[in-house]
């Protein structure tokens, strides 16, 4: 069932999501995102490499900031991002990230590793962004309202079955790139 309304805000106050900039951030069935300061940004410079996906290789990224200031994804330009907001997933509720529409229409995409487990706790959401225009730059800003999470309330699962037990990202305060699962 997804939850809406009153819920939603029920939510934010007993903390299973945290760290909104505003209430109006609270929507009919959805919560508004906003962009961290913090973004992992993929070297345009050197000899390209190779990661091994059986094996969970990460790719190397360079972290920058943007508060105060922002960034410029080019055409074809891949990143790593964050939210602001903080996620304590209980174990009967499950959530899904929707990049919003007007973002998408600007030509950035997401690239559909939204999901988030029952249990998943203490982290933001990394955000896997990249520019799919030909010739156009999308220009990110810290705090922009830049995607939404859909709320999934469910039967709740055991401990066996939490992300809090068998998840690799739990507390993760900024943008993380691949991690060795469990």
């Amino acid at each position: 069932m997804i939850i809406a309304g009153a819920e939603l805000k029920q939510l934010v106050k007993d903390g299973v999501i945290s760290g909104l900039l505003s209430e109006d951030q609270i929507n009919a069935a959805s919560i508004d995102l906003t962009l961290s300061d913090t973004i992992l940004v993929e070297p345009m410079v050197g000899k390209p490499t190779t990661i091994r996906l059986q094996e969970r290789d990460s790719i190397v990224f360079n972290e920058m900031t943007i508060t105060g200031s922002n960034y410029t994804l080019a055409p074809g330009e891949f990143i790593l991002a964050s939210t602001n907001e903080v996620f304590n997933l209980p174990n009967n509720i499950s959530c899904m990230y929707k990049l919003k529409s007007s973002m998408a229409r600007a030509g950035l995409d997401h690239l559909n590793a939204g999901w988030c487990d029952a249990g998943w706790h203490d982290s933001v959401l990394t955000l896997e962004f990249v520019n799919v225009t030909n010739r156009v730059d999308i220009v990110l800003d810290h705090n922009t309202k830049i995607g939404q999470v859909i709320f999934f309330k469910h039967a709740a699962v055991g401990k066996d079955q939490s992300y809090a037990t068998k998840g690799s990202y739990n507390k993760q305060t900024t943008a993380t790139s691949t991690r060795v699962g469990k």
